[in-house]
């Protein structure tokens, strides 16, 4: 994984974009030093996968429960209740 500058990803973006797609090359973009973004290869999943997961992982008795417990503990402030 490659650090970078947010300056200096920003001049050198197609460059970056291109390293990335050609060679599977991951960077990590600072600004002032700081992490504040990574850029890399995008996961890619099919609506297959899912299924498969779904199929090989069946809910099990706990699981509205779970998920109920779930839902409460996120924060969804502003933003429609799922």
């Amino acid at each position: 994984m490659q650090w970078i500058s947010a300056a200096d990803a920003a001049r050198r973006f197609s460059q970056v974009l291109d390293a990335v797609d050609r060679n599977g090359q991951s960077f990590i973009v600072t600004r002032r030093g700081r992490a504040v973004a990574c850029i890399g290869p995008a996961a890619i999943a099919t609506g297959a996968m899912l299924f498969d997961i779904v199929d090989r992982h069946s809910p099990d008795a706990d699981w509205a429960r779970d998920l109920r417990d779930l839902r409460e503990g996120l924060d969804l402030t502003g933003r429609p209740r799922l």
